[in-house]
């Protein structure tokens, strides 16, 4: 899968470095994968959440963090939305947040 907009997990592992290791780890994952729908998310993630859009939540480092991203099945594109800890993910509306 091409993951775009990396850039949300440096930011966020820069002021949380104890993240890094596992957003790394996910990001390895995630583009190794060829998801064709949500059973192939499910197999790979099993703690995945299932959300509109096209949209799931990742449960990182022990579900420390919540990742949120939109999968583009066909074209092959994940589009990580929001990366953060449980309060931040608390303030947020996952179906909408950019």
């Amino acid at each position: 899968m091409q993951i775009i907009a990396r850039w949300r997990l440096v930011d966020f592992w820069t002021t949380h470095p104890r993240a890094e290791t596992s957003l790394r780890a996910w990001f390895q994952a995630a583009h190794a994968a060829r998801w064709q729908g949500p059973a192939d998310v499910r197999r790979d993630f099993g703690s995945a959440d299932f959300i509109a859009d096209h949209r799931v939540i990742f449960n990182i480092a022990g579900n420390r963090y919540r990742l949120v991203a939109h999968i583009d099945y066909l074209y092959k594109r994940v589009l990580v939305k929001f990366v953060g800890t449980h309060a931040d993910y608390d303030r947020i509306d996952p179906e909408t947040v950019e």
